[in-house]
């Protein structure tokens, strides 16, 4: 089973339409999926239409029985967020052990599966270190602007801890590259220097694909559907299905 944490510590850079999109892809491709969101704000449960009065990630995290959730319509499970994830950095501080929780919990499902997304949210804290922890694979979506350079040092310092004391297995797949215009010259300096600060300086594979930047994902958001079902042609959703492929043969 391979699991991986869709995270960034900066927000907009689309890691839950990544979470969604690659899951529901290989789902579409024979794969067994399960999605978990372990974001407060819950836009993959959202998005993927879960219910947290019916289990939620925090009492997963809480060692109770959790049974995933079925999409409709599609082959994904999903355990989805709920509000009191938010309150763990305190709840958990004194407990041995803390972070590997999730990793314990996903060692106990019942059901077995090839993949499982954790869609994170932009803050360092328990949940973040708990999916890294419990993850073989990190995706790291991340936007082709200012701010860019900033998120990847601290997301390095963070998969560096981890792997140091929680999972010295965690691999990074890729850093992705989000919303972006090649249009303008602006994006593509932007996307040069961010490329060669995160392979030359800081070690960091990158995908190959970039994904662009498509009013569908919005629309797609504002609908609470899966943007393969809503825009299946659009670049977007195109980019994506080669993402997976680049994930699946590792090329």
């Amino acid at each position: 089973m391979r699991v991986f944490s869709i995270s960034s510590q900066k927000g907009g850079t689309g890691k839950t339409t990544t979470a969604a999109e690659l899951a529901t892809r290989a789902a579409a491709r024979g794969y067994k999926v399960l999605c978990i969101d372990l974001d407060p704000q819950a836009s993959l449960t959202a998005i993927l239409r879960g219910n947290p009065a019916e289990g939620n990630s925090y009492q997963l995290i809480k060692g109770e029985r959790v049974t995933p959730q079925t999409v409709s319509g599609i082959d994904v499970k999903i355990i989805p967020a709920a509000l009191e994830l938010a309150g763990l950095d305190a709840e958990l501080a004194t407990r041995p052990g803390r972070d590997t929780y999730l990793r314990n919990a996903l060692e106990r499902l019942r059901e077995p599966f090839d993949m499982v997304f954790i869609d994170t949210g932009p803050t360092l804290g328990t949940c973040l270190v708990q999916a890294l922890t419990a993850s073989t694979d990190v995706i790291i979506p991340v936007q082709a602007d200012m701010f860019a350079a900033q998120s990847l040092y601290q997301l390095k310092s963070t998969i560096d801890q981890v792997r140091q004391y929680c999972n010295p297995e965690l691999n990074v797949a890729g850093v992705l590259f989000t919303k972006y215009s090649p249009r303008t010259t602006l994006a593509r300096n932007m996307w040069e220097q961010t490329y060669n600060l995160a392979e030359e300086r800081l070690g960091l594979h990158c995908f190959r694909h970039t994904i662009r930047e498509g009013v569908a994902v919005r629309e797609a958001q504002a609908l609470r559907v899966q943007l393969n079902k809503y825009a299946p042609k659009s670049n977007p959703a195109q980019d994506y299905e080669k993402v997976l492929d680049e994930i699946i043969t590792g090329g």
